[in-house]
């Protein structure tokens, strides 16, 4: 845990896990929750494999295992959850059916380079982004119809650090942070050539960043017109908060800039989503005299292996007593 401003402060311990899901092999690399199913995780291993969850009921949907003995660098859910992307050391970019555990299509060479590849859906726009090196640092933008060639590939820098893109899906912004590495550059991105218009300088910082995330909208400080806050982790000096804001005169909503975002709710279940139901995330006003419109979902019901056991203890003492009051009543059963 973190206090205002991203220095490590005490918290509770955590003991022990609500679920434990049980499958790999080796250790587990990265986790990306589904973006409108409840409770459904895709997870990747050291052993080369890629695992879709139901977390809720503690079980594997799918396992893709189509790496041979390549590490997996990224995993990235588009914004339906119909499909998943993953970047491994091979240099592919493989797409595939999280429901059946299949590969759906595939970039056969994403980047000449060496380094880690990193991964984006750009909306509904039917693109996709990846970043990774050549003779520097770059990014290329693809159509999800035709992945033989890029439609576009710009150059950034010649950094050795790996890029890493933050998309706002509301805005259509692209925030590229380097990872080892104190830039971000922001650029707004156009459905049509050239795709991408760089905004300005963007945050240019000393501090060197061990990894990025952005905050979700509706954590945002809407009324001082706040539109991206980035979560910057450092070596030794703790998490930086990085807020970008619109600099507007009113005090009044602005509606132009925060349209509706995605909610807590999700959209369906996981036995709805693993049927074959395809749907946008459920959206939800920022405008703060509609809070009370704005419904949280329901929340998962988990309980610890102790609460559990204190509960049966609980209940075999209870059945206990009601037996000995029916033998003393002389009363079978």
């Amino acid at each position: 845990p973190t206090d205002e401003k991203g220095l490590a402060k005490k918290g509770d311990n955590l003991t022990e896990s609500l679920v434990d899901l049980v499958g790999h092999r080796k250790k587990v690399t990265l986790l990306k929750f589904h973006p409108t199913a409840s409770n459904v995780l895709a997870s990747t291993s050291s052993d080369y494999t890629v695992k879709t969850w139901d977390v809720e009921k503690g079980e594997e949907i799918s396992t893709f295992s189509d790496f041979d003995t390549n590490l997996i660098q990224d995993i990235v859910w588009d914004l339906k959850g119909d499909q998943y992307a993953t970047s491994c050391k091979d240099k592919k970019v493989r797409f595939t059916d999280p429901r059946a555990g299949t590969l759906s299509s595939l970039i056969e060479k994403a980047h000449d380079g060496m380094k880690s590849v990193k991964l984006a859906f750009l909306g509904e726009t039917g693109k996709f982004l990846t970043t990774g090196t050549s003779r520097s640092r770059e990014v290329k933008i693809w159509d999800l119809k035709n992945l033989s060639e890029p439609l576009i590939t710009e150059s950034i820098d010649s950094a050795s650090g790996t890029l890493l893109p933050l998309f706002d899906n509301d805005s259509n912004l692209l925030y590229l942070c380097g990872k080892g590495d104190g830039i971000i550059r922001p650029y707004e991105f156009e459905d049509k050539k050239p795709f991408l218009h760089k905004l300005n300088d963007g945050f240019r910082s000393t501090t060197p960043a061990k990894g990025l995330c952005l905050v979700p909208k509706r954590g945002l400080d809407i009324m001082k017109c706040e539109t991206a806050r980035i979560l910057k982790v450092t070596n030794n000096e703790g998490i930086h908060p990085l807020k970008w804001t619109v600099p507007r005169k009113s005090d009044a909503f602005q509606d132009d800039i925060f349209p509706n975002c995605a909610s807590t709710t999700p959209a369906h279940t996981a036995d709805e989503w693993g049927e074959g139901s395809s749907k946008y995330p459920c959206t939800m006003s920022l405008d703060p005299k509609m809070a009370s419109q704005n419904g949280s979902g329901k929340k998962m019901k988990l309980k610890t292996v102790a609460s559990v056991s204190a509960e049966l203890k609980e209940a075999q003492e209870k059945i206990k007593y009601l037996e000995g009051k029916l033998q003393e009543a002389n009363i079978d059963f």
